[in-house]
C-alpha cells in the first residue's frame, strides 16, 4: 500500500453506553481512532429495497489493517456517518477494504 493514496481522514466510532446519576442508560457513538484513508469507490444509486425505490450511497475506503475492527463500528468522513456493512481483509494484516452505508 502507497502512503501518497491515502489522502482522507475518516474518524472510527463505536457505540458505547452512559449511564446517567439518574441510572438511566443512554447509547453514544465514541471516536477511538483517526486514521488515513483512500477512498475507492463513492456510488450513489437508485437501489430497490423492500419498502420501494430509495436512493442509497456506497462508499469504500482502504485503510491500513486496524486489529479489532468490526462491522458494528462506523466511519465518520467529510461530517457523513456511514454504517461498515463489509470488511475484506487485504494481504495477511497489511491492509482493510471498509465497505460502508449511509447511516441511519
Amino acid at each position: 500500500m502507497r502512503a501518497g493514496r491515502l489522502d482522507r481522514t475518516i474518524t472510527l466510532q463505536r457505540q458505547s453506553e452512559i449511564v446517567s446519576s439518574a441510572g438511566t442508560v443512554t447509547a453514544t457513538w465514541t471516536d477511538f481512532a483517526v486514521l488515513r484513508a483512500e477512498l475507492l469507490s463513492n456510488l450513489s444509486a437508485e437501489v430497490a429495497r423492500a419498502y420501494g425505490e430509495g436512493e442509497g450511497a456506497d462508499m469504500v475506503f482502504r485503510i491500513r489493517h486496524y486489529h479489532g475492527l468490526t462491522t458494528k463500528d462506523r466511519v465518520v468522513y467529510a461530517g457523513q456517518s456511514y454504517g461498515i456493512s463489509a470488511i475484506v481483509q487485504l494481504g495477511r494484516r497489511r491492509a482493510m477494504e471498509l465497505r460502508c452505508k449511509v447511516a441511519p
